[in-house]
């Protein structure tokens, strides 16, 4: 029987957890399952809440009792905390254990597993791009089910460490892509942390001004869905900006580009082609998400899991968007090559209607 250690019993350790003890209970033979799962948490109440759910087999109340035996240990903490960490467990670690982690950064993890851990450990780095909520009550075996799982090995680890840490994310029903960290840093910056930083700069310019308490009373969907990331936990942004600097302050120049841009054409005092360079900019916004929310896996389903705007707004009418609006100038090649993407769009979410109807 192997043995997984979950160091950090939030939302995602608590869903690794559930999503483990979930496989572990359809691998089992003879009634014996093939892990055991090992929780700690500092907050003992998270420990009980994860042991009440059943996302772990035993807790323990001291760290090194957590890990020492364990085959296989994942972070699931803040990347503030990875540091002292991984100083805290390598004396603890036995020959030959893996040490995974989700942290949203990577370069500064693996920097720290490399100096810290001892050679005859592996430490294969992870990052699950899914996340719903900041606690274990939103704890979900489901949570990454058909998500991105991030994996940047370390120079150190074996080829074993890399197909266990690959046969963990399979069995939570994710999907494995390798990135170098320093690559994944700069993509995540873009993607993952300038919203949260953007949802918050909005959040307080808005709740800041004197007219907001009589204003927040008229908020409705946008502002829902643009602040949302807003109600985060401050202490992992927090670590997130201080373990990714440089990333996000090259997408926050960027951002302001754009945003200063519009701000001078809606500033712009000549009513000349004023009209159609304002509709450009948002007919340019909403080709790049419209292909974006097309986008489908290899099983043929949505990978944004947008299927709730299309049906919305009508399949044919996102892709004739798409394809003959703003973008019609295209070469012809470019065009026929669309086209031909459009197609086995459509087909994905004509699949994922009939499916949804059949629910």
């Amino acid at each position: 029987m192997q043995r997984v250690a979950i160091v950090g019993l939030g939302l995602i350790g608590g869903s690794i957890g559930l999503g483990l003890k979930r496989w572990a209970a359809e691998q089992a033979k003879g009634g014996n399952e093939p892990l055991q799962i090992i929780g700690f948490d500092t907050d003992l109440d998270q420990q009980s809440y994860a042991k009440k759910i059943n996302a772990v087999d035993k807790t323990e109340w001291r760290l090194p009792n957590a890990i020492a035996d364990a085959d296989i240990i994942v972070l699931a903490t803040p990347v503030g905390a990875m540091k002292e960490l991984l100083s805290d467990i390598a004396p603890h670690l036995k020959e030959g254990a893996i040490v995974t982690d989700v942290g949203s950064t990577k370069a500064d993890v693996i920097q720290w597993a490399d100096e810290l851990l001892p050679e005859s450990v592996s430490f294969v780095g992870g990052h699950p791009m899914a996340g719903k909520a900041i606690s274990i009550e939103g704890a979900d075996a489901d949570l990454f089910k058909g998500a991105t799982w991030i994996v940047t090995p370390s120079v150190r680890a074996t080829d074993g460490a890399l197909r266990n840490v690959l046969g963990l994310v399979a069995a939570l029903g994710a999907e494995a892509f390798f990135v170098d960290a320093a690559e994944h840093d700069a993509y995540v910056a873009g993607v993952s942390h300038l919203p949260f930083v953007l949802a918050a700069a909005l959040t307080n310019a808005l709740g800041t001004d004197s007219s907001w308490k009589d204003m927040k009373s008229l908020t409705a969907g946008g502002f829902k869905d643009m602040t949302r990331l807003a109600s985060g936990s401050p202490v992992m942004h927090r670590d997130i900006i201080l373990t990714n600097q440089a990333a996000i302050l090259r997408w926050i120049d960027q951002f302001q580009g754009e945003l200063s841009a519009v701000r001078d054409l809606i500033a712009r005092e000549s009513i000349e082609g004023r009209e159609a360079e304002i509709e450009k900019f948002f007919n340019k916004a909403r080709d790049i998400r419209a292909e974006w929310s097309t986008q489908v896996t290899r099983e043929g389903e949505l990978l944004q899991q947008t299927g709730s705007e299309l049906s919305m707004e009508g399949v044919g009418d996102q892709m004739s968007r798409m394809f003959f609006g703003s973008m019609f100038k295209r070469r012809m090649s470019e065009a026929d090559r669309l086209g031909r993407r459009a197609g086995s769009r459509a087909k994905a979410q004509g699949k994922s209607d009939q499916s949804d109807d059949n629910s």
